[in-house]
């Protein structure tokens, strides 16, 4: 069977499912459907594919759907995602550092290993850190794909369960929409955006930055809107976005990962267990500290990728561009600092007798 057979075999599959979900109005849906659909597929047939270039693809399209609803009045208030990034970057920080003790004293398992379990970074990022020093990157990987399945599957719906009352009208909230002005936009619109969204995206990936593909993609795309106002993203490229991403991460799902993830339960029910109160607390101190709405709070603080976040965020309501800038600020921090961090932190505790 071809590789391309394959790779629309398995959108087809993971978009059925993503659309009865989203027809369920369960939260992220789309997405959350497509990639359990996929893992149950690739399970079981182990013919689940999807190429690499389709996470690219998600990827410039999340930047471009974000950019799209920043206006010069929208750049200006992303000011104000500093402080939320601080206030996250730095708590995660602190509770990664309980919950690599927690993995340390139930399993035994490497300084290394156990701080990397718990780091919210790259599912492809942080194995490879681990790696590099000295930790076991296989059971880095699984309690990374761990956490995002959580992330993902788990955290929306309960973010959306704990603030269904919510009254998100008092809060300065711009809904993420397809422009930023009345001016009808359609097919030329949307190749100028995408061609551009590429051009950057390209260039992001090519540099290497953490969430570079995403954060280009959005720069220039916001450039093309404050500048020419031509940028425009069809709500139907955000939906295909979805699913690519979900059967993305659904296709690296195999026989072989659920072995790991009944070997790896401890650490993995730890890792998602400090994630989920670290969400809530540093949620509540966003929330109370930068005058934000709840909802918006909780998905800022939510461990998940930035991509997925914008897609969710829109999914639920929250249209400010916060919580990817938060999340791109988020992840940069925790790919190109966290390791530097750790890697003295380990050498004080193994210079104590830890």
């Amino acid at each position: 069977m071809s590789m391309a057979f394959r790779m629309i075999l398995t959108f087809v599959i993971g978009g059925a499912f993503g659309l009865l979900l989203m027809k369920l109005k369960v939260p992220s849906g789309l997405m959350i459907g497509a990639m359990l659909a996929v893992a149950s597929f690739n399970v079981i047939t182990n013919m689940a594919y999807m190429h690499p270039y389709a996470k690219l693809a998600a990827q410039m399209i999340a930047g471009a759907f974000i950019a799209c609803s920043i206006t010069k009045e929208e750049l200006l208030l992303m000011r104000h995602a500093v402080k939320p990034a601080l206030i996250m970057v730095t708590g995660l920080f602190i509770i990664n550092i309980f919950i690599a003790f927690g993995i340390r004293y139930t399993t035994g398992l490497d300084w290394v290993t156990c701080f990397f379990c718990a780091v919210p970074g790259g599912v492809s990022d942080m194995p490879i850190i681990a790696g590099e020093l000295g930790g076991n990157a296989a059971n880095v990987a699984v309690c990374q794909f761990a956490r995002i399945l959580a992330s993902l599957a788990v955290f929306p719906s309960l973010v959306m369960l704990f603030t269904k009352d919510e009254d998100l009208s008092k809060y300065e909230i711009v809904s993420a929409s397809s422009g930023n002005s009345g001016a009808k936009k359609g097919v030329k619109e949307t190749l100028m955006t995408s061609a551009v969204a590429l051009g950057f995206g390209v260039a992001g990936k090519l540099i290497g930055m953490p969430a570079g593909t995403l954060l280009f993609a959005l720069i220039g795309v916001t450039l093309l809107n404050l500048v020419f106002d031509k940028a425009y993203m069809p709500k139907w490229m955000r939906r295909v976005a979805q699913i690519m991403s979900g059967a993305y991460i659904g296709c690296s799902v195999n026989k072989a990962e659920i072995l790991d993830f009944q070997r790896l339960f401890v650490p993995i029910v730890i890792s998602i267990g400090g994630l989920a109160v670290a969400c809530v607390v540093l949620g509540l101190i966003v929330h109370n500290k930068c005058g934000k709405s709840l909802r918006e709070s909780l998905l800022i603080s939510t461990p998940a990728g930035a991509s997925e976040m914008a897609f969710i965020s829109a999914d639920m309501g929250v249209g400010s561009a916060d919580v990817s800038v938060v999340q791109i600020m988020r992840l940069i921090v925790v790919v190109s600092l966290y390791p530097q961090l750790i890697r003295l932190l380990i050498a004080f505790l193994e210079s104590v007798g830890l």
